[in-house]
């Protein structure tokens, strides 16, 4: 048990620490550039190479779903490396990592050959990259911003701790929004951020996960929105948090790694890459969301979202690893069954989930949800794999972390919304609106596999109680609790019960 003094001790800290705060200085104190996309850029080779397919399907926007990991990568290799005017990258994640310095290496040769470079990532995870992004932040085409970041380089250095005792409310907003847009012309959209747990590479855990590559009129709205983020208040110069100077370790990633296939054009202009066409928008948070009280907050993809949904004629599923539906959702949910609608929802199982609060806040829900019509799956790792085995004691190996809801089978919506309080109250989301039964064919059939019996638990209410039904070597199992989530996830998961934290997931 903890001693009552080193409590006291630190507790004695806090009026010295919040004494010590002061507030973060605007943005407008630090030189900063208003910048917006590149228009000028149908003579490139990507908007040659789509102009006749765009001029074809007047309206509409063109798609290729990208379900594996090392697809998805490869991908955004290409298209990094196909850009000849302008590359726009905007992350809530992007990590130190083999997947995340060749992505960047590539960004760093884009630059060499005179493509105009901007980098928007979340502050919260640009401490991972921030020797890295200092030497690219160094190159007279490349500038990062860091977005929200809780103190500046003017500020005493026990401002960033007394700020999250001053400022925690704030602090904790976040952006999750997730885009890569080449010359304006095409983008990349998803789930995925960027780190090798979302391509396959990292032999810890796996991320599964669904992205699109974009073409068409709605690439030009996605870059709408990320010149409001990287015009916003919210956006700091990377000079504003840091003077360190950049050493040459991209520059020798840039040299070193493999350089992507540099024939995407000529695949799109050839069909090589099918692209899926249909009319689409663009559902994005403002960025000023963060700065809102968070019962204040407007959620566009939640309320697109709904709207799509109160049209149902039959059919909504969704896959959110994040799924913490809350009372509302639950009844929201609820009367679409009434109606005779059929909901099936995937998420993660105590087993596969990488967040264990996360799923200690839905639990509470599966017995609404099940007895009012909800079809539920919980994903589970990969056979023969133990849960928990890993870096982090609340990490999984074979993780959900797709975030895509599709209703009666030809509208999609995509991006980096899970149904969860922190995406519709808290973090800013951006998500792709895609009327299209084609392309809603081929992510029911990721649904489909994803929830079969081999690699979900179905979760039914039997006498009374919750039961989970699998597939285990082709032999039908039953469990009554949370199966093979390990003792430590069981204490971790009881923990999280006892703490007031459900708005925060």
């Amino acid at each position: 048990m903890r001693q009552a003094r080193p409590f006291h001790r630190a507790a004695a800290l806090i009026p010295i620490l919040l004494a010590a705060c002061a507030e973060r200085p605007p943005v407008t104190d630090y030189p900063r550039s208003f910048s917006r996309a590149l228009t000028d850029t149908q003579a490139t080779p990507l908007g040659m190479a789509l102009a006749p397919a765009i001029h074809a399907h007047s309206g509409q926007s063109g798609f290729f779903l990208l379900p594996r990991g090392s697809e998805a990568l490869d991908m955004r290799l290409a298209v990094v490396q196909s850009a000849t005017r302008s590359l726009d990258l905007q992350y809530y994640s992007v990590e130190d990592d083999s997947t995340g310095r060749e992505l960047l290496a590539g960004v760093l040769r884009a630059a060499n050959r005179g493509v105009r470079v901007r980098l928007l990532v979340d502050d919260l995870s640009l401490e991972d990259i921030e020797d890295v992004a200092e030497a690219l932040n160094h190159h007279p085409l490349i500038e990062i911003r860091a977005f929200n970041p809780p103190v500046t380089k003017d500020q005493p250095p026990l401002s960033k701790v007394a700020n999250l005792f001053s400022d925690r409310d704030h602090l904790t907003r976040r952006m999750h929004n997730k885009a890569l847009i080449a010359d304006n012309q095409l983008a990349i959209m998803g789930g995925r951020n960027v780190g090798n747990e979302y391509f396959g590479a990292r032999a810890e855990y796996d991320f599964r996960d669904l992205d699109v590559l974009v073409a068409g009129p709605v690439t030009q709205s996605i870059s709408r929105s990320f010149d409001r983020y990287w015009n916003g208040a919210e956006a700091y110069p990377l000079t504003a948090l840091s003077d360190a100077h950049g050493g040459a370790a991209v520059q020798a990633a840039a040299q070193e790694a493999t350089d992507a296939a540099a024939a995407l054009p000529g695949q799109l202009r050839h069909g090589d890459i099918p692209l899926i066409w249909a009319p689409a928008e663009l559902a994005a948070d403002d960025p000023l969301k963060v700065d809102e009280p968070a019962d204040d907050t407007d959620s566009r993809p939640a309320n697109r979202l709904r709207a799509l949904t109160a049209q149902a004629e039959s059919d909504f599923f969704m896959i959110s690893p994040y799924f913490v539906p809350k009372d509302g959702g639950v009844a929201w949910l609820a009367s679409l069954t009434s109606r005779g609608i059929r909901v099936r929802v995937l998420t993660n199982s105590l087993a596969s989930t990488d967040v264990v609060a996360v799923h200690t806040g839905y639990s509470r829900y599966r017995p609404a949800l099940v007895q009012n019509g909800v079809e539920l799956y919980e994903f589970k790792p990969l056979p023969g794999e133990k849960p928990g085995k890993t870096a982090s004691p609340s990490a999984s190996i074979y993780s959900l972390h797709a975030k895509v809801y599709v209703v009666d089978r030809k509208d999609v919506m995509l991006g980096s919304f899970n149904f969860d309080p922190r995406s519709v109250h808290l973090n800013t989301e951006e998500a792709l609106i895609i009327h299209s039964p084609a392309l809603a064919a081929q992510i029911e059939a990721v649904f489909e596999r994803a929830t079969s019996p081999a690699l979900s638990y179905r979760v039914v209410m039997d006498g009374g109680k919750l039961q989970w039904i699998t597939e285990n070597n082709g032999r039908e199992m039953r469990y009554d609790s949370d199966p093979a989530p390990g003792a430590w996830r069981r204490f971790l998961s009881g923990l999280y019960a006892l703490l007031p934290i459900e708005n925060e997931l």
